[in-house]
């Protein structure tokens, strides 16, 4: 265990040594069962402990985007990046959400900044990348998360479907991805380089009978990655995304029966269904220094559903 008793700032002496036994206890036992502990989570988020010595490289103290982490894989991803010594901006449609994520992240001492924000707008992810680098000095990455979840139930075939379905579709999983790449390069590129890490999906790789402009648009979201990479990788920029299988995000809104849940885990090669949290560790992987020699790729992290 990696002990930084420097870095506390926040933290009363009596609750940094019971969290540090706490630490300890968590090392030595079993799967670390106390590694969720808000002592824990509070001392990582100071910088103080790194129980493992595990923390990935290049992390701490860089400045992150969250396009799209209001809810699901974006605030989990928010709230990862963060953990491991980020600041972190959450941009999403509902600016309660961001802002609420942002204020749980501060309020175990992370740096965080939430704000209202529209994909298909070029304002707003224009200010968007202008809050980071004016709230905490520049820019070192981007997750870009965001889907018109809700227009799904309309996304049919070839000769049913809409063309303000597809549009729309187009409009916030291709061109909002596209203009979030225009505005932030800049930023990127005046640091000497980043990284692009985009919410893709196991549909861009599935023959599907529905879902054409959400598996059409996820594709030309594979192209905007490479041409990234190809284009702007010798000065330092990474462009990857990840490609999620079915993530229980938020059962309330999504709910699932117990059926639907057995038919889902019978189509992986994993013991159970994904969680934010698994999708929130491949970006943090890939922003990372640990990740620095991967570029323009897409990254299946789906329980071993596609097996590309």
């Amino acid at each position: 265990m990696v002990v930084r008793p420097h870095t506390v700032k926040a933290l009363d002496q009596q609750w940094y040594a019971v969290g540090i036994a706490i630490a300890m206890v968590s090392v030595a036992t079993p799967c670390g069962r106390y590694a969720r502990h808000p002592m824990i989570k509070r001392l990582r988020f100071e910088g103080a402990i790194d129980p493992w010595g595990l923390m990935m490289r290049g992390l701490k103290d860089r400045i992150f985007v969250v396009a799209g982490g209001g809810s699901g894989i974006g605030a989990a991803t928010a709230q990862r990046l963060a953990e491991e010594g980020a600041r972190v901006v959450i941009g999403d449609l509902s600016a309660a959400n961001a802002q609420q994520v942002a204020a749980r992240l501060e309020s175990v001492g992370a740096r965080a900044l939430g704000i209202a924000f529209d994909m298909t707008a070029e304002d707003s992810v224009r200010a968007l990348i202008a809050a980071a680098v004016e709230h905490f000095g520049g820019l070192d990455g981007v997750h870009v998360n965001a889907a018109d979840i809700a227009i799904l139930q309309s996304d049919t075939d070839a000769e049913t479907l809409s063309m303000e379905v597809f549009d729309r579709t187009l409009a916030v999983n291709l061109r909002g991805h596209l203009l979030c790449v225009r505005h932030a390069l800049p930023a990127l590129l005046k640091r000497g380089g980043g990284s692009f890490v985009f919410t893709s999906s196991a549909a861009a790789f599935m023959g599907e009978p529905e879902r054409l402009a959400y598996s059409v648009s996820k594709n030309g979201l594979h192209a905007i990655v490479r041409h990234v990479a190809s284009r702007w990788g010798k000065q330092g920029v990474r462009a990857n995304a990840v490609a999620p299988g079915l993530v229980t995000t938020d059962p309330e809104r999504h709910p699932m029966t117990e059926e639907q849940r057995a038919a889902v885990l019978g189509i992986t090669r994993s013991t159970r269904l994904g969680e934010p949290r698994d999708i929130a560790a491949a970006v943090a992987f890939l922003m990372s220094d640990d990740g620095e020699w991967i570029n323009g790729q897409v990254m299946s992290v789906d329980g071993g559903v596609t097996m590309r």
